[in-house]
């Protein structure tokens, strides 16, 4: 694979803008240009998964907006049951996330999995709308986040198999924008559907919002089954030709993205004895626990009185500016150092994280600090992006460590909620008397992990290259043939 050079020198202002729009460097010879002009167009449906809320944060904010648009008081849910849904959805994610990613891995499976699972996902959003019990809700929730589990890393994992370098950057921010813009209009939708859907045959809006969803989601799944391209080694679909599926093969063993491999217990023993999986699920681990009350915007300005369409749409803007970070940042990150794009997302969530901590602060500020919170839309897409580079040389374990990076991850949004982020109480949502410190140490935590990956994986490069200098000579050289390193002798 073609990779674009990060220049030795600082670009300038106009050089760094024309290369966030390059896409297509006119460095690469003509029929690559084409190829990645052809699968970008594909790409767009890699979007809609996100955009269709199949996504743990959307789908909080789903459930979040249906709380408080009305599922609260028509259940009588005035204790933790919102914490309780998520309960449900988190189980089931963090069940299914290290088999589906695993399936994902595998070329025969790898292009239908996705959009057999967006059928099923349909299905019991349409349900969601039809409940007539809360123990109906803890049901589906779990249905919805066994169906969502292997969606989010799975889709990196599928844009690592064709991408790498700054490519992959670029195309991980673009991609990562349609989670925000999910949630962003989710919060539109449910305004809307409070203001004028609500009695609509005889069934409150926050009802029809799922019921808007499931219709999104049907037609676009049932088109993933022709157009989703699973990885290169899966079948063909239609729209790329041989050559095209030669040429990416060919691009992979050039950047030295590992074909999949022979699928046994043995990934487990060799990803388990690397550092690289206990680092990743770390950091993962950190930014969700750190990310899980900037989501509850809506909370705060329902308990400070706003009318049910402002709840639903002020938050809103958080997503708008989470959009423009994770397409922005992870785009400097493919032309800067990801560490310092990192660190400074970092410095603005902490910011953020303090002036929850403090609390009593200019309401103007307060709004500042919420929507602040949207910068952190970059921290995911870099993330993966890196997790995607580090382990290009063996797929099997790149499936594991991502599969393993939500598992472990969303397994804390299984109890930490209950302890820190309760929803009623005197230590309940918005104030979080306990959760927000409790925050901003995770986000310090988040980052310092994300630097020590950076810094442990540079040094393994300087001592590959010396001992690959000190080795050349005797034992000739190394190409990947099917999936496997093979030596061929120069002697």
């Amino acid at each position: 694979m073609s990779e674009v050079k990060q220049a030795s020198t600082r670009p300038s202002l106009l050089g760094v803008f024309k290369e966030i729009f390059n896409w297509y460097p006119s460095a690469y010879p003509s029929e690559e240009r084409n190829f990645c002009k052809v699968f970008g167009y594909e790409k767009c449906y890699q979007n809609v998964p996100e955009f269709q809320s199949t996504d743990p944060i959307t789908d909080q904010t789903n459930i979040s907006n249906a709380y408080v648009s009305g599922l609260k008081e028509d259940f009588g849910l005035y204790g933790n049951e919102l914490n309780y849904f998520n309960v449900c959805y988190f189980t089931a994610y963090v069940v299914f996330q290290v088999p589906g990613l695993l399936l994902m891995s595998r070329p025969s499976l790898a292009r239908w999995l996705l959009p057999g699972l967006e059928v099923l996902w349909g299905i019991c959003t349409f349900a969601q709308s039809r409940v007539t019990n809360v123990h109906q809700i803890y049901a589906l929730r779990f249905l919805v986040g066994a169906l969502e589990a292997p969606v989010f890393a799975g889709t990196h994992f599928i844009l690592g198999s064709w991408y790498s370098g700054p490519e992959l950057f670029k195309r991980a921010g673009a991609w990562f924008i349609c989670n925000p813009l999910g949630s962003m209009v989710s919060g539109y939708l449910q305004a809307a559907a409070y203001t004028n859907l609500s009695g609509v045959a005889g069934m409150p809006g926050w009802r029809w919002l799922f019921i808007i969803d499931g219709i999104f989601t049907i037609p676009v799944a049932l088109i993933g089954f022709i157009i989703f391209p699973g990885i290169p080694d899966s079948p063909r679909p239609f729209y790329l030709s041989e050559s095209d599926i030669s040429l990416a093969k060919e691009r992979a063993a050039r950047a030295k993205i590992r074909r999949p491999g022979k699928l046994g217990l043995d990934v487990f023993k060799r990803t388990f004895k690397r550092w690289r999986i206990w680092v990743f699920i770390l950091c993962y681990a950190c930014m969700i626990i750190s990310s899980y009350p900037s989501s509850y915007m809506n909370l705060w300005l329902k308990a400070e009185g706003y009318s049910v369409t402002q709840i639903n749409q002020l938050p809103t803007v958080v997503y708008a500016i989470t959009i423009v970070a994770s397409w922005l940042g992870a785009t400097l990150a493919s032309i800067y150092p990801p560490w310092i794009i990192y660190t400074l997302a970092s410095i603005c969530v902490l910011f953020s994280t303090l002036c929850m901590i403090v609390w009593t602060i200019p309401t103007a500020l307060k709004f500042f600090a919420w929507y602040l919170f949207g910068v952190s839309g970059c921290l995911s897409p870099i993330l993966y992006s890196t997790v995607n580079t580090i382990v290009k040389d063996d797929s099997e374990e790149r499936a594991l460590i991502m599969g393993s990076m939500m598992t472990f991850g969303y397994s804390f949004n299984i109890w930490v909620p209950l302890l820190l982020f309760p929803t009623a109480g005197p230590d309940g949502a918005p104030r979080w008397r306990k959760g927000w410190p409790v925050t901003f140490v995770f986000y310090f935590l988040l980052w310092a992990g994300f630097i020590a990956a950076f810094l442990i994986h540079r040094r393994d490069q300087r001592k590959n290259k010396s001992a690959d200098s000190d080795q050349s000579d005797e034992d000739g050289e190394t190409v990947v043939v099917d999936g496997e390193d093979t030596k061929i002798s120069t002697g």
